[in-house]
């Protein structure tokens, strides 16, 4: 709700680092919260407003704050693309991985394609194989959202090439959106073509009928 944000939230939000500095000069609480529980913090990160968010951090702002939905200003930095707010997070403390019941950063870098965070994360040590029930791992989630610089950042990171969502893999993902770059690189790094899903499908099943990704699958069985 726009109503109860303080006017902190409003200069984080619009990078306004000027009047974010008086206003803390003036006393505003740096961790003042919406009923929604977004910090100012949170607002910056999602502008990309690197500036502001370290001058709230140097000035006491929770890096790890939570919303009700579970966000961190973490998550809104990967959300927007925002290498340069990621590093300066981490630097501060964020916890690169939440509980698995919260949203992930390394999930949200890696389904929209926003590889440098993405490094960023796997540069902090992140487990590259987290396996969110509703999402998948990192690299399922990029194989469904044909994110071929993500898919290779995870896959040279070590992430395991046949943990997907359930029993759907990486190349069930790919296969099913017709990518035959990803299915390439998955192929490349020791793709099962043979793996069976839930309703025991394989990857050449579940891709679009007479398609060159089914002409591919079908030449590595």
């Amino acid at each position: 709700s726009w109503a109860d944000r303080s006017p902190l939230h409003e200069a984080a939000s619009q990078g306004r680092l000027l009047a974010l500095r008086t206003l803390l000069s003036q006393g505003y609480n740096v961790n003042a919260v919406t009923i929604d529980h977004v910090t100012p913090l949170h607002e910056a990160c999602l502008g990309d407003h690197v500036a502001c968010a370290r001058t709230l951090l140097q000035a006491g702002a929770n890096v790890n704050a939570i919303t009700i939905d579970g966000v961190t200003p973490l998550f809104n930095a990967c959300s927007q693309g925002s290498p340069s707010c990621t590093e300066l997070l981490l630097e501060y403390g964020a916890k690169p991985q939440q509980e698995s019941c919260l949203p992930s950063p390394t999930h949200e870098a890696a389904s929209k394609g926003h590889h440098e965070c993405l490094e960023i994360l796997i540069s902090w040590g992140i487990d590259v194989d987290q396996d969110i029930p509703h999402l998948g791992t990192p690299l399922y989630v990029a194989s469904m959202s044909q994110q071929f610089h993500c898919i290779r950042k995870l896959l040279y990171a070590g992430a395991d090439v046949q943990k997907g969502k359930y029993w759907d893999t990486p190349l069930h993902a790919a296969a099913q959106q017709s990518c035959t770059e990803t299915v390439n690189l998955l192929l490349e790094f020791g793709a099962d073509v043979n793996a069976r899903n839930t309703e025991l499908l394989r990857p050449v099943d579940v891709a679009t009928s007479s398609s060159l990704v089914e002409r591919l699958l079908l030449q590595h069985e």
